[in-house]
Formats: structure tokens, C-alpha cells, sequence
């Protein structure tokens, strides 16, 4: 088991921290965007591309390859990830209607991760508190996925915002 903490600095940027030590940054091009850039520390660029009628369907670039992609389904975010040539599906879900936990399940419903928003926004700045069991943190791409799956959860916000607005 580990936990994250993801920090918005601004409207635009997220840093990814785990025990203190930073592990990414997902950037926004703009405020609310589809498409984004994924930093490890490490020294490592992904690019998040919207795809799709209406930008149904989000891609996660490394170079040419896709390695995720997410699009919103009635039961929560569809997430495939293809890591080392290998296809794998996941849901992200909401625990309850208008809730700020995400939780994440494998194919058999295994719960990987939860991801809980702090309410109490500072200056319309993010904070999330992010808890993986110990089968996540086997994952080799852990980190990129962690970051990718915080885009899926403010892409979410965004697209909910957006229809009870209108």
C-alpha cells in the first residue's frame, strides 16, 4: 500500500508527491483542457489527446504510441491501458452520486485505488489523497498511471460540471 498526494499549484498544473518525493507533474495547456502533458520526474513526456466525436475519448501519447485511452461510460470512466503490448480494462467510479472519493477496479472488480478530492478548495486550488493497495503499486507503470488517472478524474469533474449546468 502507498499513498499520493496530488497538489494543484495553479488552474493549470498538478505535482504528484509519495512520501515527499515527487514523482510527476500533469500540465494543462488551459483551464479545464482535454489535452495535457504528463512529466515524470524521471525525465520522461506523455501527452494527453482528446479523440473522437466531441472529444469523447482521451489518449494517453507516448510519442506516436498510445499506451491509455478513457472515455466516459454510464458506469464511471472505461479505462484501457496497453503497457508492455498488453491490453488491460478498468473502471473509475464515484462512490455515491456527487461524491469527491474515486475508486478504481480491475476487470474483476478488484478495488485498486481510491482517490479522495480534499472539499475544502484554497484559492480554487486541487488537493487529492490518493491510496493504492499493494497489487497497484506492482504495476510497473504505477506513477504514469496514477497521473493519467487524475486527468480522468478532472476530466469527469469538468464533463458533470458542464451538464448540470446546462
Amino acid at each position: 500500500m502507498a499513498n499520493y498526494i496530488a497538489k494543484s499549484t495553479n488552474s493549470l498544473s498538478f505535482y504528484l508527491t509519495s512520501d515527499d518525493e515527487k514523482i510527476g507533474e500533469l500540465i494543462y495547456e488551459k483551464w479545464y483542457a482535454s489535452n495535457a502533458e504528463i512529466k515524470t520526474f524521471n525525465g520522461a513526456n506523455f501527452h494527453l489527446k482528446s479523440k473522437g466525436l466531441w472529444n469523447s475519448k482521451i489518449e494517453l501519447k507516448d510519442g506516436e504510441k498510445t499506451i491509455l485511452e478513457f472515455k466516459l461510460g454510464w458506469n464511471g470512466i472505461l479505462i484501457k491501458t496497453f503497457f508492455q503490448n498488453s491490453e488491460k480494462n478498468y473502471i473509475l467510479r464515484t462512490k455515491g452520486i456527487s461524491s469527491n472519493k474515486f475508486i478504481l477496479t480491475d476487470s474483476e472488480k478488484k478495488e485498486l485505488l481510491v482517490a479522495e478530492m480534499d472539499t475544502k478548495l484554497d484559492n480554487l486550488n486541487y488537493k487529492y489523497s490518493i491510496r493504492t493497495t499493494n497489487e497497484f503499486e506492482s504495476f510497473r507503470n504505477k506513477n504514469i498511471l496514477v497521473l493519467a488517472l487524475l486527468h480522468c478524474i478532472n476530466y469527469y469533474i469538468y464533463m458533470t460540471t458542464i451538464v448540470s449546468i446546462k
